[in-house]
């Protein structure tokens, strides 16, 4: 049966807007995509959670998850192939599951992401106020810096996706390059017990009693997919989405892991866990003061506050164009699908998040919320909550959507791959669920309301396409089927 679709640049053109064609080539979408994960961060002051839960079996399950991500990479970009939008989780959702199921994964998203982005701010402000703290004796509050950093997302947002692949490139490159070098001391110093096989052994990384660990693994993967969302973007089409896709991927499963055995190598695998409980804010940090030389550590203060910089501009990216999607297929008012007519940045869908950015920061500096404890953990368990349900759905919707339409793509890309990542990411969606105090930290009073949150989005989603459907059967119809594939993406497949 032959799929109804509107073409994405004649929709745009017909309307006034468009996002910028071919601004991102091959490295800027694979840095773009990896400085949404924020690699320094995460490292510093994720991991010693994951090794707090997880002990030394945390390396091998970088490589188990990177390994699940990339069974669920093979039909994400087979399905790129005739399937590209910005929309990308709402767009594939929509073919494969219905248009219910795809306006409900849309409003999932955006809230998913601005939660990811926004809670974001909670960390930059902590390492900005560290930072000016002990360089320059100045004290101010963390939402003051946090405000002169939602500017500078604003200002570089608005000017395109061009000078935010620039910022992000240069300062991605510098957060590996110190935790490469970092990695690289450790190794040959061997740390105080030598190289272990323990962290890769099967028993360890498959105990039963890892769930949690896994659930936190995960999380490290959260913005893989931005690839996709930048599809409409890139030069070369869907052959760059996919190249960009597996690059991520791996670069996240092998490097996470390299890092990870790095550190335990530095406390050794049967000290890992009690050293990762006893300071985990420091647990990685001395490392870089007992391996390098002393002025690393003013350095690694300096790239922290880059990296979470680095992470906003990517995720206010990210966000801005769900949000655009969703204004192009009138989900949301069409005043959001605007673009800047020399920079074709969404810049009206960029504004609103930063207005909504604002107002969340306002909130938490007049109820003196915690910028870590309270801004930074429950907005990210939020933010992962809507997206490895999302992760499970899309899989799923590869499948029945494939299957219906593409079967000549053989049965490992459009049914065994990402059927066996939808079952393995269900199972993950029900750890976080199971263990979501883990992520949040927060009362039981918080968790229910970010459940409620999560569920109303849903909710709303679900209503809006209803409504679409009672009131305007033209805009329902046309759901889903904007698409910027073209016969070269599926040429020689």
């Amino acid at each position: 049966m032959a799929e109804a679709t509107v073409d994405a640049h004649q929709r745009q053109e017909g309307s006034g807007t468009g996002l910028a064609r071919n601004a991102l080539n091959l490295p800027e979408l694979v840095f773009t995509a990896m400085a949404a994960l924020a690699p320094l961060t995460l490292v510093a002051a994720v991991m010693p959670l994951h090794f707090f839960v997880g002990g030394a079996s945390v390396p091998g399950g970088y490589l188990v998850a990177a390994a699940v991500m990339g069974l669920f990479a093979v039909g994400l970009t087979t399905i790129t192939r005739y399937v590209r939008s910005t929309g990308a989780f709402y767009s594939i959702i929509t073919r494969g599951l219905g248009k219910e199921a795809g306006s409900a994964a849309a409003l999932l998203a955006v809230m998913a992401y601005n939660a990811l982005q926004i809670s974001t701010y909670g960390a930059l402000g902590l390492y900005a106020g560290d930072f000016a703290g002990r360089l320059l004796g100045i004290d101010a509050p963390w939402w003051l810096y946090a405000g002169v950093a939602l500017a500078g997302v604003g200002v570089l947002g608005y000017r395109g996706i061009t000078a935010s692949a620039k910022v992000l490139t240069v300062v991605l490159g510098l957060e590996m390059l110190v935790l490469l070098i970092l990695a690289v001391a450790i190794f040959v110093d061997s740390g105080p017990s030598g190289f272990s096989a323990e962290p890769f052994a099967p028993s360890t990384v498959l105990d039963p009693g890892n769930g949690a660990m896994y659930g936190l693994i995960f999380g490290a993967f959260m913005g893989f997919e931005s690839t996709v969302i930048y599809s409409e973007e890139t030069s070369g089409g869907a052959r760059t989405v996919r190249r960009a896709t597996y690059v991520v991927v791996a670069i996240i499963g092998v490097f996470y892991a390299m890092m990870a055995y790095a550190i335990v190598t530095a406390y050794g695998a049967g000290g890992i866990a009690a050293a990762a409980g006893e300071n985990p804010s420091e647990l990685v940090l001395v490392l870089f003061d007992r391996y390098l030389p002393s002025w690393s550590g003013e350095v690694v203060s300096l790239l922290l506050l880059l990296s979470a910089f680095a992470a906003l501009v990517a995720l206010h990216n990210a966000s801005n164009r769900y949000t655009y999607a969703l204004g192009r297929e009138r989900l949301i008012p069409a005043v959001f699908s605007r673009t800047h007519p020399t920079t074709r940045s969404p810049w009206v869908a960029g504004l609103g998040q930063c207005v909504l950015a604002a107002v969340v920061l306002t909130v938490c500096a007049v109820l003196d919320v915690d910028p870590y404890l309270g801004l930074l953990l429950w907005g990210s368990a939020l933010g992962f909550l809507g997206i490895i349900a999302l992760w499970a759905l899309c899989a799923l919707a590869i499948v029945v959507h494939m299957r219906r339409h593409h079967r000549e793509a053989g049965l490992w890309r459009t049914l065994f791959a990402p059927l066996l990542a939808s079952l393995a990411l269900a199972v993950v969606s029900v750890i976080v669920v199971a263990h979501f105090d883990l992520f949040s930290g927060g009362t039981p009073a918080v968790n229910t309301v970010l459940f409620t949150l999560a569920a109303l989005s849903v909710v709303g989603g679900v209503a809006r396409a209803l409504y679409l459907r009672a009131r305007s059967p033209e805009t329902y119809a046309l759901m889903g089927t904007t698409n910027a594939a073209s016969a070269d993406d599926t040429e020689g497949h």
